[in-house]
């Protein structure tokens, strides 16, 4: 299991697997074709069919039209057997002729696969990878989560968390004072304002309940509008945890030092679904997106307000459980509707799910990591219809 600096990965929006994955794939392509005339790049499968919703499109010209002229074919019915992100890369001479090519999946949460090489290609540094061994280490050990990360991770792992949550607030920051409409075509407003004011308006408990909804939809819109967030674990999940932790910082005081803790325990839990199975929307459907971000912000909260190891894997547990097989279906592929809505009720979910868990012992019937087995499944399971093709689903309503 690799670093959770590959999990946390600072970038634009508005997608990680259709924005950021893609950039990637082609920074490096033109290292290898120095010197070429001319570029295509085909796009397939789910990459294809939300591109241009998601600004794939723009992510690979923006890099390679300034180095050459560059062409970009669309094959959405063409679905690639290693991942339905595929991407085609093809340089060529001044007489039009293909010098180089490469075949490149981004496989979710910016990660990039090349054809032929291993899925997990990353160093490992993690011993353990699945929730019920790390557990068992932390029963045996008296130790938590994130002191498992500080055992394996290098040193610097701390001053990357505190880069992470500076720019996790800053889009909190930023989307809250934003209006306007985002960009695409769907007249969608900005709303992080509006609840943001409304919120101050009601009891404590309310109050709290529509802040948390502000912070996520604060941040959700700015990775619409391609500003800068933090992949927790994708671009389209990326306003679940920031709220979460935002609100607790600001309205429990909880210290920066016990926030980069809670960062580097939900980060371990998102490794590990990332590693046994798949934060990717066009793979597992948005339970792998927004699921997963809501296990890792109920961990992150469930540490927070002192929850024991057991406890904290309780709330996890529920926050995937609880949206197993929700589809990802958006509307004209954009990264808007449903997707900015379902952020902020992921986040009062995490939240409920600390409570509940702090209600219990933390025992239960059914793991995590069971829960990511069934998860995979069922993402596995889904007709491609619902799965970052917007043909399906929400994306289906005319």
């Amino acid at each position: 299991m690799e670093s959770i600096t590959q999990l946390y990965k600072i970038g634009l929006g508005p997608s990680s697997s259709h924005t950021m994955g893609p950039r990637r794939a082609a920074v490096e392509f033109l290292e290898k074709t120095r010197g070429a005339a001319g570029y295509t790049v085909t796009l397939y499968g789910s990459l294809a069919a939300t591109g241009k919703g998601h600004l794939t499109d723009k992510a690979i010209l923006d890099v390679m039209q300034p180095v050459a002229p560059t062409a970009i074919a669309w094959q959405p019915d063409t679905f690639l057997p290693f991942h339905p992100n595929g991407m085609k890369l093809a340089a060529k001479d001044e007489a039009g002729n293909v010098i180089m090519t490469e075949t490149v999946y981004s496989v979710g949460g910016g990660d990039i696969v090349h054809e032929g090489q291993e899925r997990s290609a990353s160093r490992s540094i993690y011993p353990l990878s699945t929730i019920a061994d790390i557990l068992k280490w932390c029963d045996e050990s008296g130790r938590s989560y994130w002191e498992y990360v500080d055992m394996y991770e290098d040193p610097s792992v701390w001053d990357y968390l505190r880069r992470v949550w500076d720019v996790m607030k800053r889009a909190v920051e930023r989307g809250i004072e934003a209006e306007g409409v985002l960009p695409g075509g769907l007249g969608v407003r900005r709303k992080a304002v509006s609840y943001y004011v409304h919120a101050a308006g009601y009891n404590s408990s309310l109050k709290s309940r529509g802040l948390v909804y502000a912070y996520a939809l604060a941040v959700s819109e700015e990775n619409a509008s391609g500003g800068e967030i933090v992949t927790a674990p994708t671009c389209g999940s990326c306003g679940v945890l920031p709220a979460v932790l935002y609100h607790l910082h600001t309205s429990k005081g909880f210290s920066e030092q016990r926030i980069l803790r809670a960062l580097a325990t939900a980060g371990l839990f998102g490794n590990v679904v990332k590693h046994n199975a798949s934060v990717s929307g066009a793979e597992v459907g948005c339970q792998g997106e927004v699921g997963v971000a809501c296990a890792m912000a109920a961990a992150a909260a469930s540490q927070l307000f002192g929850g024991t190891p057991a406890q904290i894997e309780y709330s996890a547990e529920m926050g995937l459980e609880h949206h197993l097989g929700l589809t990802c279906d958006p509307v004209c592929g954009l990264v808007q509707i449903p997707c900015i809505e379902r952020n902020a009720y992921a986040a009062a979910r995490a939240l409920d799910a600390n409570l509940y868990s702090a209600f219990s012992d933390g025992r239960h019937s059914v793991s995590f990591d069971r829960i990511v087995e069934v998860m995979k499944q069922t993402g596995h399971d889904l007709p491609s219809l619902y799965k970052e093709t917007a043909q399906g689903g929400l994306a289906a309503i005319k």
